[in-house]
């Protein structure tokens, strides 16, 4: 090879797990670099997270009724019976509860930390998440950080990224039709609580 033809190369896992060399500025090693390597707990795990819990805290919550977090606070509130605690140093109150300025201020320490922020806050809110005991962070659906979710689980964090509480438990508990709802169906599927 000529210094004219020399590239660099890269060494690129492929989803399967088998590891190939390429040329590092080609569009496919750009494209496999970009993917996501870290996988989470599966469905079983997540459901086992859920039923073990007693109490979370959703961090980034917010009184204003159009934010994804409202939403969720309130599918929570009515149909679990988890105790909420909702972080937001800039609310007094959501959703009729009170509101804490931070993870620390909290009057026990909670099962899950629920985060509603972006993905370059995750870093600082593991690290907040791990001093205040808390064992499990989930991120919500449309947020990932995987080296956030690689340093969670190295300090002993079980981390849930990129997917939503409001769908997984309403999932497992049968309260999910097409459009994300509860619809108010009776069925004779028991669910769970």
């Amino acid at each position: 090879m000529t210094e004219d033809t020399a590239r660099d190369t890269d060494v690129v896992t492929l989803q399967n797990g088998l590891s190939c060399e390429m040329p590092a500025d080609s569009p496919l090693a750009k494209l496999l670099k970009s993917q996501r390597t870290w996988i989470g707990p599966d469905a079983k795990q997540r459901l086992a997270i859920l039923k073990a819990a007693k109490s979370v805290a959703i961090v980034g919550a917010s009184a204003n009724p159009a934010r994804a977090s409202y939403f969720v606070g309130t599918y929570l509130q009515q149909s679990s019976d988890y105790t909420l605690y909702f972080v937001n140093p800039r609310a007094d109150e959501i959703l009729g509860e009170k509101a804490y300025p931070d993870l620390a201020s909290l009057p026990e320490t909670p099962d899950i930390a629920v985060v509603f922020r972006k993905a370059s806050d995750i870093p600082q809110v593991v690290d907040d998440v791990v001093a205040a005991g808390i064992e499990t962070i989930w991120v919500q659906l449309g947020i990932w950080n995987e080296e956030a979710a690689y340093d969670g689980e190295k300090k002993g964090l079980t981390v849930v990224m990129d997917r939503c509480i409001k769908v997984e438990h309403a999932r497992f508990h049968g309260k999910l039709n097409l459009f994300g709802f509860d619809t108010g169906v009776i069925s004779s599927k028991k669910g769970l609580r």
